[in-house]
């Protein structure tokens, strides 16, 4: 699976230099997932599914500036029993690379209050 989404940079995401913050480069990660958990995995969520980060990584390469286009793609990198690997590319759309992440996150019961194997059909959307 591999999408992108468009990010829109506030001048309050601007550090004293000028540059969007480094830690705001994972907040608009988490801008993209949400997007991307809304429009294909609502109906998973509404039964009481979560989808917990638990490990997060950037390496940065170009400042953000205000002015600038930002994208994120987001594709599936790894898939394992009850957890996924997403790997992001920050760029604007025009061969400019701000940064490469990845984020792991794990499949959680809010209900049951534990770590829970993959749904079929979610691995199945994450794959395909």
């Amino acid at each position: 699976m591999k999408i992108s989404t468009e990010i829109e940079v506030r001048f309050a995401d601007l550090d004293a230099y000028g540059h969007v913050n480094n830690a705001i480069f994972f907040t608009y990660l988490e801008t993209a997932r949400v997007k991307l958990f809304r429009q294909r995995f609502a109906e998973q969520m509404k039964n009481g599914l979560l989808f917990l980060v638990v490990e997060a990584s950037c390496r940065y390469r170009l400042p953000i500036e205000l002015n600038d286009r930002v994208l994120i793609d987001i594709e599936t990198e790894a898939l394992g029993r009850s957890s996924f690997t997403f790997s992001y590319l920050i760029h604007n759309g025009d061969g400019k690379e701000f940064a490469t992440a990845r984020t792991v996150m794990v499949c959680y019961d809010a209900k049951k209050a534990k770590t829970i194997s993959l749904p079929v059909d979610f691995r199945a959307a994450l794959e395909g």
